[in-house]
C-alpha cells in the first residue's frame, strides 16, 4: 500500500488521481494554475515527502560512492549536492538521485521504488544495490525515509522565504546548508530558483506549516510538474525508457561526468560524448489545447506516418498550455510536423533542442589528418 502523507489531511489538499505516479501526495490545493504563477512571481512549498531517501555516512563514503555512481563526487564539500545516476554495463540509466553533504552524512533523495541492476544479476532496489557494492569500505548505508522527508520551496523569493523561517540560504546551485533539524539544498530548477528541505519526517505537518505561515503558498505536484517540463528536465521512468542512456535527456554533466572512469557504464558515457552522438533527444512539445484528450506517457509521436519518438511527462502550464517532453529521434527539428498519442497536434519548442555535442575525438582524428 502507498504511504499517504499527513499533509494531505490538511484542509484544502486535493489527492492525485488513481493511478498518479505522485500517489500519496497533494496533487493540489484547489487551484493548480494559482499556485504555478505563484511559484514562477513569489514562493510556493511543495510536499514531495513520497521520495524515498538514502543515508550514506561513514569515513570513505565520497570515495566510495565516486566508484558506484556516474557523478565526480570524491572532492564533493560538506556544504555542496550535485545530480547522479546508476547506470548499467551498457551505459543505461537504471537511477538518477540527488546528493546533499551534510556534515559526515551523503544524505540521497530518489524516486520512491528506486532499483538497479544488482550486482549479482536482476533487479534490487536502489538501497539493495549500494549495500551489495559495499564489500571492504568504511561506509553504512541505510534506508532514511522514515527519518527525513522532502518538501521543496520553488520560487524568486525562495531565500527570503529561508530567512524569515530561520533557516540558512546556501549560496550556488546545489549547495548544501547543513542543520541538526533540516539539510537545505539549493536547486536550479524548477523556474530559476528553488530549495529542497530534508526535514524530520515526524516534523513534516508542523514544518509545512511554519513555511505556509511565513508566506510560501501551497503547490501540489501538479504544478511542480509543470514547472518541471518548463525547465526541460527529465523523471526517470516517464522521461525514460529501458533504453536511454544520458547524453538523450541532458543528464550529462549535471548528473554524469564524461571523463572520472571507475564506475558501471562509463565506457558508453565517454565513447558517446568524444566519438558519436545520442540517437535521440529530449525535447519541448507545445500539444495543440484544442484536443479533447491529451496523450498519454509512452505513447507514440510520429510524423507522417512514421514513429519518430516517446512521449514523455505531460503537463498543463499556466502560461504555455499543454505541453509535454518526448524522446525523439535526432532527425527530428524544430520545424517537424507531428501528433502526439492518436491525434494531438504537437511541434518542438526550437529553444529546447541541445547543442550537439562536439565529438571531440572525432574533431581530434580529423585535426590529424591535416
Amino acid at each position: 500500500m502507498t504511504p499517504r502523507s499527513p499533509i494531505l489531511d490538511l484542509p484544502g489538499a486535493i489527492p492525485p488521481p488513481d493511478g498518479a505516479v505522485d500517489s500519496g501526495v497533494a496533487w493540489h490545493w484547489g487551484d493548480p494554475f494559482a499556485e504555478q504563477r505563484a511559484a514562477a512571481r513569489k514562493v510556493a512549498v511543495v510536499d514531495r515527502s513520497h521520495r524515498e531517501v538514502i543515508a550514506v555516512p561513514g569515513e570513505e563514503r565520497l570515495a566510495w560512492l565516486h566508484l558506484v555512481i556516474s557523478q565526480h563526487v570524491t572532492g564533493l564539500a560538506d556544504g555542496a549536492g550535485t545530480e547522479a545516476l546508476v547506470l548499467d554495463s551498457q551505459g543505461r540509466v537504471d537511477a538518477h538521485m540527488l546528493l546533499a553533504h551534510a556534515g559526515d552524512t551523503v544524505w540521497i533523495d530518489t524516486e520512491r521504488g528506486a532499483q538497479a541492476s544488482g550486482a549479482r544479476g536482476g533487479e534490487v532496489s536502489l538501497l539493495e544495490y549500494f549495500q551489495q557494492m559495499v564489500f571492504w569500505s568504511k561506509v553504512e548505508p541505510r534506508d532514511a525515509t522514515a527519518e527525513r522527508a522532502v518538501l521543496s520551496l520553488v520560487g524568486p523569493e525562495t531565500p527570503d522565504l529561508l530567512e524569515r523561517v530561520g533557516l540558512p540560504v546556501p549560496a550556488g546551485e546545489y549547495a548544501v546548508a547543513p542543520g541538526a533539524d533540516v539539510v537545505v539544498r539549493r536547486m536550479p530548477w524548477p523556474g530559476h530558483d528553488a530549495a529542497d528541505l530534508l526535514v524530520p519526517r515526524a516534523e513534516l505537518v508542523a514544518w509545512w506549516t511554519k513555511l505556509t505561515d511565513a508566506g510560501a503558498r501551497p503547490m501540489g505536484t501538479f504544478g511542480f510538474e509543470a514547472l518541471r517540463v518548463e525547465s526541460g528536465k527529465p523523471r526517470l521512468g516517464v522521461d525514460t525508457d529501458e533504453k536511454t542512456i544520458p547524453h538523450e535527456v541532458n543528464w550529462v554533466p549535471s548528473a554524469a561526468h564524461v571523463a572520472k572512469g571507475c564506475y558501471r557504464g562509463q565506457e558508453t558515457v565517454s565513447k558517446v560524448h568524444n566519438v558519436g552522438r545520442p540517437p535521440r533527444r529530449m525535447l519541448l512539445l507545445h500539444l495543440d489545447g484544442s484536443a479533447e484528450s491529451l496523450p498519454d506517457t509512452g505513447a507514440a509521436v510520429r510524423s507522417g506516418e512514421k514513429v519518430v519518438g516517446r512521449v514523455g511527462s505531460v503537463a498543463q502550464h499556466h502560461e504555455l498550455g499543454p505541453i509535454a517532453l518526448a524522446l525523439l529521434k535526432r532527425s527530428v527539428g524544430a520545424g517537424a510536423e507531428l501528433v502526439a498519442g492518436e491525434s494531438t497536434q504537437a511541434s518542438v519548442d526550437p529553444d529546447s533542442i541541445p547543442p550537439d555535442t562536439p565529438a571531440l575525438g572525432r574533431v581530434a582524428a580529423q585535426g590529424l589528418r591535416h
